[in-house]
């Protein structure tokens, strides 16, 4: 009786959501039409623009590509490389972050990148520099180069001066992408060559004693441009916020381009990434705000080793009769080795004693994931088509021993360090080999130039397979399907909306069920003409089924255990406009109702009805850049607002909401050549951002300045 109660009361809820969000996207549509008529008349002519290619109904080949080097209004959603497709006419709430936008905010990693986009939340481990922490909708997300899956090459912070852009998929997406998380997924995409000659150089510095130099150069190698090549370099010698810290890295990356006809195009390209840093501050005890500069950890087993190389192909051929033919291979060498020390309060605690732990991994990592695409577009009189048919390979080896041991309590009043440990003793050793084998189906239909349906399946073969310290092997079959179906309604070239239905599958672990995403969306996107400017909203409800987490066995090792299901109902709102030739501003909003509808945690406490860990109801953000005409001056200001979250399951402890600002200036001094001067949290507000063991707090304010040089 109460398990039917229960059901009835979800469902009477979910009706209300759903007229309730059903009335907010029609409000939203009915403020954009009148919208639509003031756009229209300023009296440009839609056969001014160049068409964008339909999703991906019949690709334009007179379309002019975005340019993410000049505009931070992005048209198309490149899909990682696979088909490029029109973001007003995708049936999902994507955003995408130029190299203009990358570049406006100085954004240094990936964290960074993402701050402005809605319904993303980052940088809540503050000073630990391991990884690039964000959450998409309250869940992890899964991130992909170039369209295929980083995989275990995912636990290093990567490097934005790589990229062209990033872009941003909200929901589950498996059908599209493969194996993932349901909170979304992020994709970076590789500078490629040009074929014109180009080229920037820069010199850094800021905080910290942060200094840095950079070079990005390319052009065609023959008299006929058919082939062209881009270099990418970056080195950098810092130090972070916090004392005994570093922060150097090396990034080269060169690419070849070969176009031998209109309709052939090969490009490799060659990759390394290596940093030296430190990885964490060991975080703040728990009786006071201590100034970011302390540290209790040692600066003796402090350090954070990263040395990665990757080798990618990719070739597109057109048969010029509507089948395409698409194929990306990339092979992945990986080694990240990571130590440091971290304290461990208790509320209780009394004195200046202050309990640490050493903690440490080793790990090395190769991937080698490759897939091959066929397209094939056709008409039939008023209806398009558009069939993608695929397969996808991967096989990902990894060895990773972890290592932990209590160390020495600390004087938080007076530090005194212990030096490294003279030795410790692995508590966990594992060797993975998994390998992935897809094959997916996407068709589209589009009828009149008004309706677009969308239908995709996928199937996911995994085998895995493991060996741990004790040398004991276990091994797991999977096999799993995710489906995805659209109907997206253009009303006109300015105004479309859509309703969605996508499936995840979260890469499993030996033995545990896989976290399985279902999300249903409903959203509208509004392109006005005679601007370049992209409008969206969306609201949706995702749920995550076979929810994992990771629980500490009796051994001492780390298992995921499957604990129940959660449920996230809410919705974004984006706009990324220029709205005049000297005024452009990005701008975000996003609401979450949070709710874990099954849960236990190890203890055997109920977690039912609780909200998620580290998941502000509201985000709210805004960034806006301005060139002052004839004087070769800019300036940008930028505002985030996070609303409070809990940071346990247990919904024990919470954060504070904030607000926190940035800034930058420009002054093209000389022709050619830029002074840009930008500030990360303009007003150094410190607050908890996270808190476990200890307290860690958000990224203190950072001033950095660069002269470049373009040609």
């Amino acid at each position: 009786m109460t398990d039917s109660s229960s059901a009835v009361r979800r469902n009477a809820s979910w009706l209300r959501w759903q007229q309730t969000t059903t009335a907010i996207l029609c409000g939203t549509t009915l403020v954009a039409i009148p919208m639509i008529g003031n756009a229209q008349e300023t009296g440009e002519s839609s056969e001014d623009n160049e068409g964008y290619r339909l999703a991906p109904i019949i690709v334009n080949a007179q379309a002019i590509a975005d340019d993410n080097a000049n505009t931070i209004v992005a048209r198309e959603l490149w899909m990682g490389g696979k088909v490029a497709t029109s973001i007003q006419d995708t049936p999902a709430s994507v955003s995408v972050i130029t190299e203009k936008e990358i570049e406006q905010r100085d954004a240094d990693n990936t964290e960074e990148v993402l701050q402005y986009t809605p319904g993303i939340l980052t940088g809540y481990w503050g000073t630990d520099n391991r990884n690039d922490y964000y959450k998409i909708r309250g869940f992890d997300a899964t991130t992909y180069r170039d369209g295929m899956t980083l995989g275990s090459m995912r636990g290093v912070r990567e490097e934005p001066y790589a990229y062209e852009r990033v872009e941003v998929l909200r929901g589950a997406n498996s059908t599209l992408f493969g194996p993932a998380a349901p909170g979304g997924s992020i994709n970076f995409v590789s500078k490629r060559p040009k074929f014109e000659r180009f080229g920037e150089g820069y010199l850094g510095y800021g905080s910290f004693n942060h200094k840095e130099a950079g070079i990005d150069v390319g052009d065609t190698l023959d008299a006929d441009k058919t082939l062209a090549y881009r270099f990418t370099g970056k080195v950098q010698d810092s130090d972070r916020e916090y004392d005994h810290s570093k922060n150097d890295k090396q990034f080269f990356m060169g690419g070849l381009t070969w176009e031998p006809t209109a309709y052939t195009t090969a490009t490799v390209i060659f990759d390394y990434l290596k940093r030296d840093n430190t990885p964490n501050s060991g975080g703040y005890p728990f009786d006071k705000e201590y100034d970011r500069s302390n540290f209790f950890g040692e600066p003796d087993y402090n350090f954070h080793a990263v040395d990665r190389s990757s080798i990618t192909g990719m070739l597109t051929h057109d048969f010029d009769n509507g089948l395409t033919l698409r194929g990306n291979l990339r092979y992945s060498d990986l080694t990240d080795d990571y130590g440091y020390v971290y304290i461990t309060d208790n509320l209780a605690r009394t004195g200046t004693l202050v309990d640490r732990g050493y903690i440490g991994r080793d790990r090395e990592a190769q991937e080698l994931i490759g897939n091959a695409i066929l397209q094939y577009d056709t008409s039939f009189g008023p209806v398009d088509s558009s069939t993608l048919g695929g397969i996808e390979y991967s096989d990902v080896s990894s060895k990773t021993t972890s290592v932990y041991a209590p160390g020495d309590p600390i004087d938080v009043s007076n530090p005194v360090y212990q030096g490294a440990p003279s030795s410790l003793t692995p508590y966990s050793a594992n060797d993975q080999d998994n390998r992935t084998r897809s094959v997916f189906l996407t068709q589209n239909l589009s009828f009149y130039d008004h309706v677009i349906v969308t239908a995709g399946v996928r199937n996911d073969s995994m085998d895995l397979s493991s060996k741990d310290l004790t040398g004991t092997t276990a091994s797991d079959d999977v096999s799993e399907t995710s489906y995805r179906g659209a109907l997206t309604y253009k009303f006109n070239d300015e105004l479309s909306t859509y309703y969605s239905y996508v499936e995840s599958i979260a890469p499993p672990a030996i033995g545990v069920k896989p976290e399985r995403g279902k999300q249903h969306e409903l959203g509208v996107k509004y392109a006005p003409e005679g601007m370049n400017a992209l409008f969206s909203a969306a609201v949706y409800e995702l749920n995550k089924d076979n929810e994992s987490i990771a629980v500490v066995q009796d051994n001492g090792s780390i298992e995921q255990e499957t604990v129940g299901e959660s449920r996230v109902r809410g919705f974004d709102l984006e706009a990324k406009a220029e709205l005049t030739d000297n005024l452009s501003l990005t701008g975000g909003y996003s609401y979450m109702d949070q709710e874990v509808i099954r849960g236990t945690l190890s203890d055997g406490t109920s977690i039912e009805g609780n909200q998620f860990a580290t998941a502000p109801k509201q985000t709210i953000s805004l960034w806006t850049h301005y060139s002052l005409p004839d004087t070769g001056m800019s300036f940008g200001l930028g505002a985030r607002y996070v609303d409070s979250y809990y940071f346990d399951a247990a919904n024990t402890s919470k954060s504070e909401s904030a607000t926190l600002f940035d800034a930058s200036f420009g002054y093209q001094f000389v022709k050619d050549t830029d002074l840009t001067v930008n500030v990360s949290n303009l007003l150094d507000k410190q607050y908890v951002v996270n808190s476990g063991t200890a307290d860690f707090y958000n990224q203190g304010r950072e001033i950095s300045a660069k002269v470049s040089y373009r040609w």
